[in-house]
């Protein structure tokens, strides 16, 4: 009865030695596909197809409005451009970068770009600058436009009393610190 068990084990590991080889072999071949796949596709351009892909579908300026969006109800933060903290640059400046445009950081910076159009002829994705007083009468502030309805703007941008919100142009304050607007895509 010993022997028999011992003969059955001999056997079992010697079927198992010759399965893993096999199975080392299937192995090897596969890792080798992979490999040859992963030569080819680089992981980066892999991701920006894939991007590309998801991106397609809406316009260039629906999908940095979305972008914009998600941080709506984020607090303001001098220098922000996270959802811990963003200021208005901040979010114009990372909303366009996610789209491969990259503006300057500074909202006075961002107005010496594109072109500049009269009110009648923005568009969603357009950019509204403002002077809201402060002493040395520049551009201080900046929004994105993200709808027009009945001849009116809505706007995102980042306030420092309530954080990132939309508003619109025809509001007193806003209207009366309205500077020019510009298209930059």
């Amino acid at each position: 009865m010993k022997q028999i068990i011992l003969i059955l084990i001999i056997i079992t590991c010697f079927s198992s030695c010759k399965s893993s080889k096999q199975d080392k072999s299937k192995r090897t071949t596969s890792s080798r596909i992979i490999t040859k796949q992963l030569d080819v596709v680089n992981t980066k351009d892999e991701f920006k197809n894939i991007h590309s892909a998801e991106t397609n579908i809406l316009t260039r300026p629906e999908n940095i409005i979305n972008y914009a969006k998600q941080f709506e109800g984020v607090r303001y933060k001098w220098g922000g451009t996270t959802k811990s903290g963003m200021d208005c640059s901040g979010l114009i400046f990372e909303s366009f970068r996610a789209y491969d445009i990259l503006l300057p950081r500074i909202s006075r910076d961002m107005a010496k770009r594109g072109k500049k159009i009269p009110l009648k002829a923005v568009n969603t994705g357009d950019l509204l600058f403002f002077k809201t007083g402060n002493r040395r009468n520049t551009i201080n502030h900046v929004g994105l436009i993200i709808a027009i309805k009945n001849n009116n703007i809505q706007f995102i941008h980042a306030t420092t009393s309530n954080g990132v919100i939309t508003s619109w142009l025809n509001e007193d304050y806003w209207l009366k610190a309205f500077f020019e607007a510009r298209h930059v895509l």
